[in-house]
């Protein structure tokens, strides 16, 4: 059976804890044998971390001891799920970074203000991928001019001279995975039905 990290780290510490606790009620392992009637050799193996320890072992030895089970066992650390969110803005656009680490590519979300519509192309290295949550967002690309609405994408190569923002009517909100060095978001797409392939 396969057990969890975080598990496997808490019951590791099992001995150490245990072994303070006796020590400081000054107990030695062959008194604390006595009043558990857990073997001596039992005992010292659990300690040395030889010996996995179970609710069956540990409730007497809690019990003989006088102390609550989680001063022996400690209950997993829990991480916080949630991504940290420290939002700033940027010539009135809100932009809340979304990734933990380092790496590229980077997620932001950006909310774009209505006022944010009049377009100012720029280029530089890198590849972007943007995914329309609500709002209408515009798109200037080269020579392209597109409106985007809720569950639409576009990729580009920031190469290009590019501007996105609102329609002028409303703010929008977007995702988007920003590569410096030119990564393209991969998507799966679904295989061709076998009929199809066979005919292709």
């Amino acid at each position: 059976m396969q057990t969890h990290p975080a598990i496997d780290a808490t019951l590791s510490q099992v001995g150490h804890r245990l072994r303070r606790v006796r020590e400081k009620k000054n107990l030695s392992l062959a008194e604390l044998s006595r009043t558990t009637g857990v073997s001596k050799s039992t005992l010292s193996r659990l300690e040395s971390g030889h010996r996995k320890p179970s609710l069956e072992l540990l409730l007497p030895i809690a019990a003989a001891l006088a102390v609550p089970l989680d001063e022996i066992v400690a209950a997993p650390r829990i991480v916080d799920p949630r991504m940290p969110q420290e939002p700033r803005r940027t010539a009135g656009r809100v932009i809340v970074p979304l990734s933990r680490t380092q790496g590229e590519p980077k997620a932001y979300k950006l909310t774009i203000p209505a006022s944010e519509s009049e377009p100012f192309p720029r280029t530089h290295a890198g590849y972007e991928w943007l995914y329309v949550l609500s709002g209408r967002l515009r798109l200037v690309l080269g020579d392209y001019d597109v409106l985007l609405g809720p569950g639409e994408v576009a990729e580009f190569d920031t190469q290009h001279p590019h501007w996105f923002g609102s329609t002028g009517r409303g703010s929008v909100e977007v995702l988007s995975l920003f590569g410096g060095q030119g990564e393209r978001a991969h998507i799966r797409a679904r295989p061709a039905p076998r009929d199809r392939q066979r005919r292709m």
